[in-house]
């Protein structure tokens, strides 16, 4: 499909990737720098240049890239969908970030390994192109790398971009350059968009109306991984106290989150408020507004005991045993400028989902739960306090009616992304 570029995008695609092969030279050195920092993992940062840290599994095999931990965790039901299809599939899933691979290696679907997506340069995409000789590439959510599509077009492997959101801040960013990813989006020969904002400002970008609208992934993903001997250990620690989440929470949410532990707390309540932090290395941060309260921390190997009033969950991938140990999370970013994370997870394990009011990155999301009544909107502390408090309905039962509409939408898709391959 490259071959239809117009003169506006072959030089743009063509700049951006002599960019990209002049900086070449100095992405070791940033590499070992972040190592330094513990933004890359140390043994496998490598796998950034393009180097393998796996063998190329036999069969036919799917490359599935996401970036960040919501975009690679959506992408588990996709899979287990497709191998439910073809038991013989082999997946190999790349992503971008230190969490999003240890995040996911506790939750591997069959037949699948992790590797770290090589920087976006040339001479890296087409060493890791080398070893992995996909028979299909899925590109996930909106952040797409052009070289490595265009590589991956060189080679005639079939491509899509799947699971597609893109807010306004991201379509404006993108008609900037508008030729370089109009050369990147006609190398796929399906699009699919979660929603009707997203298919239409994809339809401004690409200039075709070839752009389907399938829904998100995330209401097919299988529950998060829990360690079923840490679930017992915390649940006869807790006693069978009332628990509740801030999960995958920022700084506004745990600032909304502790005023309302302290409602419920004056009330004569006895809630166990559970902070679960999107990026754990802010414990330090977050212990410093816990003045007051009866605090245990888990990094430290701490349970909570019958005074405990916070629990801080300062580590990674055990999200599951944080949702599937309360009885309502309050959804993080949805009371900042982060626009929400996934309610998905939460309902999957049984876990009532509450959130703000912002939530831009999951509008569809929670437009759905909320028309089935599967999710609350709250304002404030008192809000919170009010439904923590009270005996409110998780609406499990809508999400799984909710969660079993959707499953034809996906059906439709992997027939589409199966017949890329066979063609």
């Amino acid at each position: 499909m490259t071959s239809h570029l117009n003169l506006a995008e072959v030089v743009s695609l063509g700049l951006y990737r002599a960019t990209t092969s002049l900086i070449a030279p100095f992405l070791g050195q940033h590499l070992k720098k972040r190592v330094k920092q513990g933004k890359e993992h140390p043994q496998r940062w490598h796998e950034k240049q393009g180097i393998a840290g796996a063998e190329r599994p036999s069969g036919t095999l799917i490359w599935l890239n996401a970036v960040g931990l919501g975009e690679v965790m959506a992408l588990r039901g996709l899979i287990i969908a497709l191998h439910n299809r073809d038991p013989e599939l082999q997946f190999l899933v790349t992503s971008s970030t230190l969490i999003s691979a240890t995040t996911f290696a506790n939750n591997l679907p069959p037949n699948t390994l992790h590797q770290f997506l090589p920087l976006d340069c040339p001479a890296y995409t087409r060493q890791f192109l080398d070893h992995w000789h996909p028979d299909l590439a899925l590109w996930s959510e909106q952040d797409i790398w052009p070289s490595a599509v265009h590589e991956t077009a060189l080679r005639h492997i079939p491509q899509a971009l799947i699971n597609v959101r893109m807010s306004a801040a991201s379509f404006r960013s993108k008609t900037f350059v508008r030729p370089l990813f109009r050369a990147t989006y006609k190398s796929f020969s399906l699009i699919s968009a979660q929603e009707r904002v997203t298919a239409q400002s994809l339809q401004m970008l690409v200039g075709h109306d070839n752009i389907r609208i399938d829904g998100s992934l995330k209401p097919h993903c299988p529950p998060l991984f829990i360690d079923r001997d840490k679930r017992t250990e915390f649940t006869d620690a807790s006693m069978g106290r009332s628990i509740w989440l801030a999960a995958s929470c920022h700084p506004e949410d745990e600032d909304i989150a502790l005023a309302s532990q302290r409602l419920l707390l004056r009330q004569g309540g006895h809630p166990l408020l559970i902070i679960s932090p999107r990026y754990p290395n802010r414990a330090n941060e977050i212990l410093a507004k816990l003045d007051g309260f009866n605090v245990k921390v888990r990094s430290r190997g701490e349970l909570p005991d019958a005074q405990t009033q916070i629990y801080l969950a300062d580590t990674f991938a055990e999200m599951g045993l944080w949702y599937a140990s309360a009885q309502q999370a309050l959804i993080g970013g949805t009371f900042s400028a982060i626009e929400g994370h996934n309610p998905w997870e939460a309902l999957q394990l049984g876990c009532g989902v509450l959130h703000g009011p912002r939530v831009a990155n999951f509008a569809s999301d929670f437009r759905d739960l909320g028309q089935a009544s599967a999710c609350v909107e709250v304002g404030n502390p008192e809000d919170i306090a009010a439904h923590i408090a009270g005996a409110s309905s998780r609406g499990l039962e809508r999400f799984e009616r909710l969660q079993q509409a959707n499953k034809s939408n996906l059906s439709a898709l992997i027939d589409l992304l199966l017949g890329l391959i066979r063609a």
